[in-house]
C-alpha cells in the first residue's frame, strides 16, 4: 500500500491493528501519529478539529472503562484513490464501567455495544472521520434511560441556554476527503436503494431473505422480515415530513464472499408521533445521522447492522 508502513500487509489490517493499538495496547499518544493535526470528527454530538480532541476523549473513556475490548466485527473498504482509502469499521465494544466520568460514578456493570466508524485514510494517517456509537445500550446497560442521560448532559453543559447544539445539515461537513462514486450496479447502490424505499414509499421488504436479521440500536436482535419491518417502523413511527438522504455508499464485493455495504445516511424529520422509544410528540425538528451495514447473499439481504444515537436524538427532544 502506498504511504503506509509495511508492517501492514492490508489496508482492513490497517485498521484493525492502529484500533487494537490504540486501545487495548493503551498507546493513546499515538493517535497524534496516526491522526492528521488538522482532522475533522464528525459525530450525532457534533464536529470537533484535530487530533488532541481525540487524544482527550480517549484518555477519558479509558478511565472509566480501562479493561475495554474493541472487537473488530468487519471492515468494508474502497480504494479511492492512487494512495488513498475509505472505511467504515464495525466495533463490538466491550469494558467494566470502573471509573468516575461522563457516564457518572463507577456502577461495576459490564457492558457491550457497536460503534462504526467511517474514515478517510492516506499516507498512514486518517485524514477525515465520520462516528456512531450506540449510545442508548450503553446508558441502559449502566443503569440510565436514554432520555434521562440526555438530560444528564444537558444539566452536565450548564442547562438549556448553554448546552451544546448537536450535528445537523448546518454542521461543517468540508472534507479534503472526496470519495469516488459507487458504480450503479454495486451492492453499495442496491441497499441504499432499499434504503431509500423504506423511507419514500411502502415497503413489503422483499429484498430481504426470509431469515435476514437485524441488529437494532439498544443491542436489540430481530430474525424475519416481520421483525425487522417492526424496528423500522418503530422510528418511522415517530416523525413525518421525512426528508431522507444518503451521504456516503461503501461496497465490498470479493470473490468466494458475500458482498458487503455500508451506507452513511441523514433523516431530517418531524417529530410529530407518540411512541414508546421517542415519547410524546413535541412537532419539533430532529436530525438523525445514522450508518448501516448489510450482508447480501443471492441478491437479498441476510444481515442488517443499523446503528443511531437515541441519546442524541433525545437530547433534541428536550432541547429544541
Amino acid at each position: 500500500m502506498k504511504g503506509f508502513d509495511k508492517k501492514y500487509n492490508s489496508f482492513p489490517d490497517y485498521i484493525l491493528k492502529i484500533t487494537k493499538q490504540i486501545w487495548e495496547g493503551k498507546d493513546v499518544n499515538s493517535i497524534a501519529n496516526f491522526y492528521t493535526e488538522d482532522i475533522p470528527v464528525r459525530s450525532p454530538f457534533g464536529v470537533t478539529y484535530g487530533n488532541k480532541p481525540v487524544i482527550d476523549a480517549t484518555f477519558a473513556t479509558l478511565r472509566e472503562f480501562p479493561n475495554r475490548q474493541l472487537l473488530g466485527e468487519d471492515v468494508i473498504w474502497n480504494k479511492d484513490s492512487e494512495d488513498g482509502y475509505h472505511s467504515s469499521h464495525r466495533i463490538l465494544s466491550k469494558g467494566t464501567h470502573l471509573g468516575d466520568g461522563l457516564y457518572g460514578k463507577p456502577s461495576g456493570k459490564n457492558i457491550h455495544y457497536r460503534v462504526i466508524a467511517d474514515c478517510a485514510c492516506k499516507n498512514n494517517q486518517v485524514y477525515d472521520e465520520w462516528i456512531v456509537r450506540d449510545q442508548g445500550a450503553m446508558v441502559r446497560q449502566i443503569g440510565f434511560t436514554p432520555k434521562e442521560f440526555a438530560q444528564k448532559i444537558i444539566e452536565n453543559e450548564g442547562g438549556l441556554e448553554n448546552s451544546k447544539k448537536i450535528f445537523t445539515l448546518k454542521s461543517d461537513m468540508k472534507s479534503e476527503y472526496k470519495p469516488n462514486p459507487a458504480p450503479k450496479d454495486s451492492v453499495g447502490v442496491k441497499y441504499s436503494n432499499i434504503l431509500n424505499t423504506i423511507f419514500t414509499n411502502d415497503y413489503n421488504f422483499s429484498d430481504y431473505a426470509r431469515a435476514a436479521s437485524i441488529y437494532w440500536p439498544g443491542n436489540k436482535i430481530g430474525h424475519g422480515r416481520e421483525d425487522i419491518e417492526k424496528f423500522w417502523q418503530s422510528l418511522k413511527g415517530a416523525f413525518s415530513n421525512f426528508k431522507f438522504s444518503i451521504e456516503h455508499i461503501g461496497y465490498l464485493e470479493e470473490q468466494g464472499k458475500n458482498p458487503k455495504a455500508s451506507v452513511r445516511w441523514f433523516l431530517d424529520a418531524n417529530h410529530s408521533n407518540k411512541t414508546s422509544d421517542f415519547g410524546e410528540a413535541t412537532n419539533k425538528n430532529i436530525f438523525i445521522m445514522g450508518i448501516n451495514h448489510a450482508e447480501i447473499s443471492d441478491g437479498k439481504v441476510i444481515r442488517e447492522w443499523v446503528l443511531f444515537d437515541e441519546v442524541a436524538i433525545w437530547k433534541q427532544i428536550l432541547m429544541n
